[in-house]
Order: structure tokens, then C-alpha cells, then sequence
């Protein structure tokens, strides 16, 4: 190993490692890639952690969904000495004087807060002050963006509900409010004290109360033992250490996408590193073969090659991880501006680990087969081995320790990914995509043979060339495929959400909702309806809010759900009850009540997320209404689609004993994109405290979301199409002295430049549409399977948005083809001949 090491590092220090910047750039984009991801991640996971009591407001929060706090829960509270903070949030339409609506998220705050931190208020004044009443008016707080929707300035006089109040400034940043998607609209503070004039708060009302707590010196089993305390009341308890859930998941899910779509950038990267490998062989062919004449054993030759391999892979991994030790930091504002969440400054050493294994391993991984092949190859076939390929076999156990490093980079990806499922498909999906784009160079490779019969001796060459000895389809296609696939996939997700959401849910969905209806309102309510719109069909359904406590006896809290479900157990859920099935109902298990039925209840659950929650026809599911814990048994299970936006609820009980409770009344109904402004109008100024949704701009808060994930996305798409593309530079490179040596020839025969560009557009437009075409159906199989299996969403295939990744293929590789091409008729065939 001494020899080994001293002949390895003098070849470097000569130039051995001159040629392989490309394989360098990839393994640092991907280790980058995925470092930067983990990084960032961590960073905000630290700032949650670090920052929470201020994301929480406060050491703790109790959430009752509907309905206040209970006083015990309070009093239990006070007695540990904590000052306490009531909020309450819920969904409201801001009106202007000039008639203007818009929808917002109502928070009404008592005197104590924020317990922890401080509001910025533009003009600067005291909290206290900007909401105190004057004039028999309270005052109220608006984020920037209701002025423009509105058109008012601070002093403008607004509705809310029942009462009126004073614009006394801007709501410039609130300390929790991290964590919030604003997808209802901006947000507005006001008074809890102003809250009963408004009239909002109604029984049945969809508001959400919390109550926050801050302690003089808060024990870290505060939060389990406040559950323990109060679990018969089914309250939602976190404390400072779980400020964000909703963020957090929604971080690790992109997350999660972002380090898949950088592991698939590294795995490139690897091609790029078999890729060198192959090109370092071939330039050493010589000395290697006369090295083993002299009488070099392999495991010396070997011994050398890959120390000298190895050092430059640690040097492109060391790149990377320089790339992911420094994105936070210059991120940190990116971050803090999108989330409002400042990550601690600092190393973040275990995502860099992970990411250095995941580098190590690709670079063992691709690198030991070529590596092992070349060196087997006996020593005079060395020295032809760029005219004539041996087929050798590197030796089982070289295959078996390839297989091993594969099976070991599989496993990492799947304890690292917090979705197991997910990773398990990227790990089968991985391997699928090489085969098939090997199988489709090998189909081009015959295809190509069918050119001797062109009448074009130009286009026969190009064709040629594609299948004769030694030729770089395969690797080209593998090199540029994976990465256009990866895009693919991307950009055909991204386009059936925007399609669903911009396009085919306003086609069918209701285009207003109206929430909040009392009972004693209806009879006006469809009046109002029938006057503005005489045609308009109106659905309707009584609202109650209520929370899942307990499924067969255990409580939630014990119960592990299938991820995508989990949300059915956080906090307050809608229930309706219904004596009929309720229409486009589709039972897949177990029959519908009788219209007539007044026996014990029963409960009607979505059929996937019973399935996810472990439920059976025959289950007993206990909720919270009202405070009050009902046992329902299920009696039927149903599928639905929700992306329909109907009025679908997850849980639809029988009548008894729910029609006695107090409840609300959600309506649905289609109007005229013409009629819907005075519908609004003319709904909530007669009822004040219904609240009416406009689904367009609740649509267009979602598509703002998803524009922003999906360039996210796209971004790191893009990433491993350039990764894709510096390994196909590579591949034409280490094919350049061949090409070039083929131009001069080619001349001196007689053949004209314009025969030989013709060539090479046969060749490299044929690599190119093939690529495309390939990863277009990879694309399309990926997506589809994310799209149904993971989002739950229909799939259509939409070949506008394959454009870019096919058009993009062939123009990729023509350029690049295009500088090899002008390389090799730029040398003058004199020197050539001489000297080659």
C-alpha cells in the first residue's frame, strides 16, 4: 500500500487528475444538493426548537376547538402560578365603506397578549391603545395586503360582523404567527372584548379557541401531565417543544421531495464517476498495460487506480458538503421571510454526515465496476480497447461487493426518509428507470442498424455511429434521461395540481359557500337565494363541530394512524347528521340507516380513512360535541371524492340525538362568476354573521402555495438536469480524440463538412429525441404514481407540459454535440496524421 499510495499521489501531483472537474461537479452538485436540503432543514427545525415558546405564544396551549376552554382546565393553570391568554380564531368578510369584501382570518386577542414577544404595529403605537374602544368604536389591526384589496387607508371605518371599528394601523409581524398559510385571506386583530358585538360567534359557529400559558418556571412533563389530567375533555394540549406541527409536516414533506429529487442528482453523479472511471482507464491504457508486461501485479494496479479514484471522489464530496455547510446561512433570509422562523446559526454536522455517506457510497458504487473491468482486461487487449471492447467479467466478487453497496445506498435512503413508502418507491423506481433507459439504447442501437439501407451515405454514417464498438448511447441516454425524467415527472405533477385546482374545480365545484347559518336564519337565508337568483340550486347541511377521543376504547393519543390520515385526529372536525344518504353518496361497505332510525347512533366514515385509521363496520368511535362524549358505532363506510369540493364530511351521523344540539348550517350553491359579488353582498348585509367563501379566491391562495412549491421543485429539477448534462459533456468528451480522428479521415476521403454536420445530426438528433421520448414515459409512470397513490389525486396526461423536457433533450444534446463537432473539424488532418 506504501507503493500504491507513493504512485498514486505522484501521478496527481503530474496532472493524473486533469479531466475529471466534470465527475467532480457532479458528485458536488449532488452531495450538495442533498446536504443543503438537510441543512436547511435542521436549521429550521433548531429555530422552531430554539424559538418556540414565541411560535406558541407561550409555554404551553390548550385548544377546545369550538368551544372555550373549560374553567377547571384554566383554574388547574392559574393554580401552578401560569398567566394566561385567551385567542380565538375564525373566518370572517372585512367590508369596507364602498361596499368591498374581503375574506379574512379573524384573531381576537385579550389583554394579555402576546405572553411572549411583541406585535409590530405601523404607525408605532401600544397594543392595547390600537384596540381599546373610542368613540363607541373598537379598534382593528389589518395585515398590508387588506388595504390594497380593499382600497382603504389607516382612519377607514369597516364591518365586521354586526359592528363597526376603526382601522387604527397595520399589523406588520405578530410573534405566533408562524406557521399560518393565510390561505382564507390576510389577517385582522381585534379585542376578544369585540368579539360579542360582531355577532360571529354563534352556537355551532366554526371558530377555534385556545387557551396559551406562560409559567415562572414550566416542568418539562407539564404538557402529558395536563392530558393526563383532562383526557375525559378531549382537548389538544402542545407545549413550546411542538410550537408548528402543520409547519413542520409540511417542511418535512417538501423536504422530503427536495432530498429524493438531490439523491436521484447524486446518482447521476455516479454515472458521471463510472463515466470518468472508464475515460481514465482508456487514457492509461498504455501504462497499465505496459506496467502489467513489466510484471505489476493487479492488486497494485488496482491498489493505485483506486487511491487516485478515491482522492479526487473525497475532493468533489468535500464540495458538496462545502455547498451544504454554507446554505443556511445564505438562506437564512429566504427562510425568515417565508416562514418567520430564524435559524440559529452553525454547522449542521449530521445532515453533512448523511449526505458525505450518501456521496461515498454512490462514488464506490459506480466507481468498482468499471474500475474492475479495466483492470482484468489482459495487456494487449489494453491497447485495443478503444477500437475493439472485451467483454470481461470484473469477478463475483467484485459483483457481489457493487451489489452490496447498491443494497447499503437503498437502506441508507430508507432509515434517513421519514416516509417509508415513499422512499421504498424511489428505491424500486431507481433501478427501474436505468433498465428501461438501458433497454431503450439498446432498442435505438438496433434501430440504428436499419440506416445501411438510407440512400444517404451521410445519414448511414450518423446512424452508424450510434451502434459500433464503443459507442456512448447507453451512457448518453442514462446520463441525459435520468435527469429529464426527474423533470418530467416534476413538471407533469405540478401541472395536473394547477389543472385541478385553477381549472377543474371551479368547472364543478359550488362557487360559493356560506358558513355559519343559524337556524332561525334559514327560511331568510333561501329567500334572499331565490330573490338574487332565482335558478340557483342551493345545498345544505347542518354543521356541528366535534372531535375524534377515542376509537374502540383507546384513546387518540395511543393510536398510531397511516401518516396521510393523521390529521382526522388533530383537533375539531366537521360532523353533519342525515336520515338519508345524502346525494352522490357511493357506500362501500354496510348499509345506510333508516330514514326512521332512532336507536343508538351511528356513525357513516370516508372508507381510506377509516382504512388508514384502523376502523371496521361495527367499530365504536367516541367524539366530543359540544363538550359532551357521544359513543357512535360505524355502521357504513363511504368513498368519496374530495376533490369535488362538495359539501363531504368525513363522518355523517345519524339524526339522534345531534338535531337537539346547537349547530350551524353550512350552503353550497353555483352562481354566475357575474352574480356571485351581489350575492355576497346581499347575504351577509342581511345576515351579518354568515360568513360567505368565494372558492376563486380561496383557489387562487392555493395556486399562489403550489407556484411556490413547485419552483422549489423545479429548481432542484433543473439541478439534475444540469448534473445530466455535465455527465453527457463528460461522455462526449472522453469520446472527443475519436471523433476527431474519424473528422480527419473523413476529409481525406473526400467527404464535405456538410455531409459530416448532416452525420452528426442524425446521431446526436436521434440521441436526443430518444432521450425525450424515454423520459417522457418514465415521467408520466412516476407521476402518475405520486399523483394517485401518494396526493390521492387523478391523474391526466398532459402532453404540453412534456414540452420542455423533449424539446429541452434534443437541444441539450445538439448543443453539446455541436461544440464536439465544431472541435473536431477545426483540426487541420496534417498534424493528425503524423503525429496520432
Amino acid at each position: 500500500m506504501t507503493l500504491a499510495l507513493r504512485l498514486a499521489f505522484r501521478e496527481l501531483r503530474r496532472g493524473g487528475g486533469r479531466g475529471w472537474w466534470l465527475m467532480l461537479a457532479c458528485l458536488a452538485l449532488g452531495v450538495g444538493a442533498i446536504a443543503a436540503v438537510g441543512a436547511v432543514r435542521a436549521g429550521v427545525a433548531a429555530g422552531l426548537a430554539a424559538d418556540g415558546r414565541r411560535i406558541l405564544g407561550g409555554d404551553i396551549e390548550v385548544a377546545a376547538g369550538a368551544e372555550p376552554v373549560p374553567a377547571e382546565v384554566a383554574d388547574w393553570l392559574r393554580a401552578r402560578g401560569a398567566t394566561l391568554s385567551e385567542v380565538v380564531r375564525l373566518r370572517s368578510l372585512l367590508v369596507a365603506p364602498s361596499g368591498a369584501r374581503a375574506l379574512v382570518e379573524l384573531k381576537a386577542v385579550d389583554g394579555a397578549w402576546p405572553l411572549v414577544g411583541a406585535a409590530t404595529l405601523a404607525p408605532p403605537q401600544p397594543l392595547a391603545d390600537a384596540l381599546a374602544p373610542r368613540d363607541g368604536r373598537f379598534g382593528l389591526l389589518v395585515e398590508p395586503a387588506v388595504l390594497d384589496r380593499l382600497g382603504v387607508a389607516v382612519g377607514a371605518r369597516l364591518k365586521l360582523g354586526e359592528a363597526e371599528f376603526d382601522l387604527r394601523g397595520v399589523l406588520v409581524d405578530e410573534p405566533d404567527r408562524v406557521g399560518s398559510s393565510g390561505l382564507f385571506g390576510p389577517r385582522v386583530l381585534i379585542s376578544t372584548a369585540a368579539l360579542a358585538a360582531t355577532g360571529l360567534i354563534q352556537p355551532g359557529s366554526l371558530d377555534d379557541h385556545a387557551l396559551r400559558a406562560t409559567l415562572p418556571a414550566a416542568p418539562a412533563g407539564l404538557a402529558a401531565e395536563l392530558r393526563a389530567r383532562f383526557a375525559a375533555l378531549g382537548l389538544r394540549i402542545r407545549d413550546a417543544g411542538d410550537a408548528a406541527p402543520e409547519l413542520a409536516r409540511f417542511l418535512d414533506r417538501i423536504a422530503l421531495f427536495l432530498a429524493l429529487a438531490g439523491l436521484t442528482t447524486l446518482l447521476m453523479g455516479g454515472i458521471g464517476v463510472a463515466n470518468g472511471v472508464r475515460a481514465w482507464i482508456e487514457a492509461r491504457a498504455r501504462s497499465v498495460a505496459i506496467l502489467r508486461c513489466l510484471g505489476a501485479s493487479n492488486r497494485l494496479i488496482f491498489a493505485v487506480s483506486a487511491t487516485e479514484i478515491a482522492a479526487l471522489a473525497l475532493a468533489g464530496i468535500l464540495a458538496g458538503l462545502a455547498i451544504g455547510a454554507v446554505a443556511p446561512f445564505a438562506l437564512a433570509g429566504v427562510v425568515r421571510a417565508a416562514l418567520g422562523v430564524a435559524m440559529p446559526g452553525g454547522i449542521r454536522f449530521g445532515p453533512l454526515a448523511l449526505a458525505g455517506l450518501y456521496g461515498t457510497l454512490t462514488a464506490a458504487a459506480f466507481a468498482l465496476w468499471p474500475l474492475a473491468r479495466g483492470l482484468k482486461i489482459p495487456g494487449a487487449a489494453l491497447f485495443r480497447d478503444d477500437v475493439l471492447p472485451a467483454t470481461v467479467w470484473p469477478g463475483a466478487r467484485v459483483a457481489a461487493a457493487t451489489a452490496g453497496l447498491g443494497l447499503a445506498l437503498a437502506g441508507l435512503t430508507l432509515a434517513a426518509t421519514a416516509d417509508r413508502r415513499l422512499a421504498l418507491w424511489f428505491c424500486l423506481a431507481v433501478p427501474g428507470a436505468f433498465l428501461l433507459l438501458r433497454a431503450g439504447a439498446v432498442a435505438l442501437m438496433r434501430l440504428a442498424r436499419l440506416g445501411r439501407f438510407a440512400a444517404s451515405p451521410a445519414l448511414r454514417l450518423g446512424l452508424a455511429n450510434l451502434y459500433r464498438p464503443g459507442a456512448a448511447s447507453p451512457v448518453i441516454l442514462l446520463s441525459l434521461g435520468l435527469g429529464l425524467s426527474t423533470l418530467a415527472t416534476v413538471a407533469l405533477i405540478a401541472a395536473n395540481l394547477r389543472r385541478d385546482i385553477v381549472a377543474e374545480m371551479p368547472a364543478h365545484a359550488p362557487s360559493l359557500f356560506f358558513i355559519d347559518i343559524q337556524p332561525d336564519q334559514r327560511a331568510r337565508f333561501h329567500a334572499i337565494i331565490q330573490a338574487e337568483l332565482p335558478s340557483g340550486a342551493v345545498e345544505e347541511v347542518p354543521n356541528l363541530r366535534a372531535r375524534i377521543v377515542a376509537i374502540g376504547g383507546v384513546p387518540v393519543s395511543k393510536i398510531t394512524p397511516r401518516p396521510d390520515v393523521a390529521w382526522v385526529l388533530r383537533g375539531d372536525r366537521g360532523l353533519t347528521y342525515a336520515a338519508a344518504a345524502p346525494a352522490k353518496t357511493r357506500l362501500v361497505a354496510g348499509p345506510w340507516w333508516p330514514a326512521d332510525y332512532a336507536g343508538p347512533p351511528l356513525l357513516s366514515f370516508d372508507a381510506d380513512i377509516a382504512a388508514g385509521l384502523g376502523l371496521h363496520l361495527g367499530d365504536s368511535v367516541t367524539l366530543s360535541v359540544l363538550g359532551r362524549q357521544i359513543d357512535f358505532r360505524v355502521a357504513n363506510l363511504r368513498a368519496i371524492d374530495w376533490s369535488s369540493l362538495d359539501l363531504n364530511f368525513v363522518m355523517v351521523a345519524s339524526p339522534a340525538p345531534l338535531t337537539h344540539a346547537p349547530h350551524s348550517f353550512i350552503a353550497a350553491l353555483h352562481a354566475p362568476p357575474a352574480s356571485e359579488g351581489r350575492l355576497l353582498r346581499a347575504v351577509t348585509d342581511a345576515l351579518p354573521n354568515v360568513t360567505g367563501i368565494p372558492l376563486a379566491e380561496v383557489l387562487r391562495s392555493v395556486a399562489a402555495l403550489l407556484a411556490r412549491i413547485d419552483a422549489a421543485l423545479l429548481a432542484t429539477g433543473g439541478l439534475t438536469l444540469i448534473t445530466g448534462a455535465l455527465v453527457l459533456a463528460g461522455a462526449i468528451a472522453a469520446g472527443q480524440r475519436r471523433r476527431r480522428q474519424e473528422a480527419v479521415i473523413l476529409k481525406v476521403l473526400g467527404a464535405s463538412q456538410a455531409q459530416i454536420i448532416v452525420a452528426w445530426l442524425a446521431e446526436f438528433g436521434s440521441l436526443g429525441l430518444a432521450a425525450g421520448v424515454i423520459a417522457a414515459v418514465i415521467g408520466t409512470g412516476a407521476s402518475y404514481g405520486v399523483l394517485r397513490f401518494i396526493l390521492d389525486v387523478d391523474f391526466v396526461f398532459l402532453p404540453g407540459a412534456l414540452a420542455l423536457p423533449l424539446f429541452g433533450a434534443v437541444g441539450l444534446i445538439l448543443l453539446l454535440g455541436a461544440s464536439a463537432l465544431a472541435a473536431a473539424l477545426g483540426g487541420r488532418p496534417g498534424p493528425f496524421l503524423r503525429n496520432d
